[in-house]
């Protein structure tokens, strides 16, 4: 069967020529963006309950947008002056780069990894003195802790916020010929709002092992992987898989 409507299950991307466009305009297929899960950020109580004193700190490792959100935001919550001495350990540059919503970027002690947390792992090896709070989610990728254990650094991890499943009940009756997924809380989310889903010929396309393992583990076919070494976004394997569905 042939691809006309892709439902991607994140929000819309803000930039205005992204992949996503791109593959519309060239394929002539349809894209919705609707996130799955949702962001609810702890309260300041709820991080106090966590036995968090953010004067206890002399590092902050930051491993995504939400985590230097939530870590600003509890601070402000707080009433802490976040001191000019605090150093940053940013997972990626474009989590760097965002930092600068919040602070002066010259004037902070901020290091950077090139992509995923592993590359992190010689900077924490040369500030083990420090003592690192790990803002996160309720779900955490089980490498992080491990690795941090590993390597013996004084580390702390705190709640600054949860992964919500967001209300998806309009979209009961919607059919779309492709779904697309980026984590396991996607999943769950699609099966904890439509229980009775049956794939049929909806095509599932999916990003990342543990995402695969998720979807594997609830029975659901799954038709477009990515990252692949032919296709190392979730667009070019969209394209890849539609222009040879499409042709038949």
């Amino acid at each position: 069967m042939k691809i006309k409507t892709i439902l991607v299950s994140q929000p819309e991307p803000k930039m205005e020529n992204s992949p996503y466009s791109r593959l519309i305009n060239k394929e002539k297929v349809k894209v919705d963006f609707r996130p799955f899960i949702h962001v609810e950020g702890v309260d300041a109580k709820g991080v106090r309950q966590q036995k968090i004193d953010l004067n206890d700190y002399t590092a902050i490792i930051l491993n995504s947008r939400n985590a230097v959100d939530h870590f600003f935001r509890i601070a402000e919550e707080m009433r802490f002056k976040v001191p000019d001495t605090m150093k940053y350990f940013c997972q990626s540059e474009a989590v760097a780069y965002y930092l600068q919503k919040y602070v002066v970027y010259r004037k902070r002690k901020i290091y950077v990894g090139k992509m995923n947390f592993s590359d992190l792992v010689p900077l924490f090896k040369k500030y083990k003195e420090e003592k690192f709070l790990l803002p996160s989610s309720d779900v955490l990728k089980h490498q992080v802790p491990e690795k941090l254990d590993q390597l013996g650094v004084d580390w702390t991890r705190g709640i600054f916020y949860k992964t919500v499943i967001s209300d998806l009940s309009d979209l009961r009756d919607v059919y779309y010929d492709v779904l697309v997924f980026f984590s396991p809380s996607g999943i769950e989310s699609l099966l904890k709002n439509f229980p009775d889903f049956e794939q049929n010929d909806t095509r599932i396309a999916v990003f990342g092992n543990s995402t695969i393992d998720a979807a594997t583990g609830a029975g659901l076919r799954i038709d477009i992987k990515a990252p692949t070494p032919d296709t190392p976004s979730m667009s070019m394997a969209l394209q890849k898989y539609i222009t040879t569905v499409n042709k038949k």
